[in-house]
């Protein structure tokens, strides 16, 4: 694997997004069948290319020593998020089609907001992702 095919900076700091799967393999599938991502790792944890950014995927845990008090899990409620994966797209139209005929399933179609458009979809495991387009 090349050095660009991980998350790993050769300087400075690259922001990816975690992201906790039930299924691993299906959630990597997901991100790259239907978001349009390349996997580059299959697991322990899968890593997929996604545009100019990355999407780490593990199985959910218990604590650890470098996060004692915290456990990973899927959303238990998919009404409720206080995090969220944000997409910037050219074309959000252009987007919201290709995704569809891929298999996305969107809570809404684009609605214009004014300064953006945006929509919203859900990964496998119920992850909040928003796709919007800048006016």
């Amino acid at each position: 694997m090349a050095r660009d095919d991980l998350p790993n900076p050769a300087e400075g700091i690259l922001l990816a997004h975690f992201v906790v799967a039930a299924d691993v393999a299906r959630s990597a599938a997901f991100y790259s069948d239907v978001l349009g991502g390349t996997v580059v790792r299959e697991a322990g944890p899968a890593i997929v290319r996604l545009a100019n950014s990355w999407v780490i995927i593990a199985v959910g845990g218990g604590p650890t020593e470098d996060k004692p008090d915290v456990t990973l899990e899927t959303p238990p409620d998919p009404h409720r998020t206080s995090a969220f994966l944000n997409i910037r797209v050219a074309d959000i139209q252009a987007v919201y089609a290709e995704w569809c005929a891929r298999g996305a399933t969107f809570l809404t179609p684009p609605q214009d907001r004014g300064r953006e458009i945006r929509c919203y979809l859900r990964d496998p495991d119920g992850h909040l992702i928003e796709v919007g387009q800048t006016v």
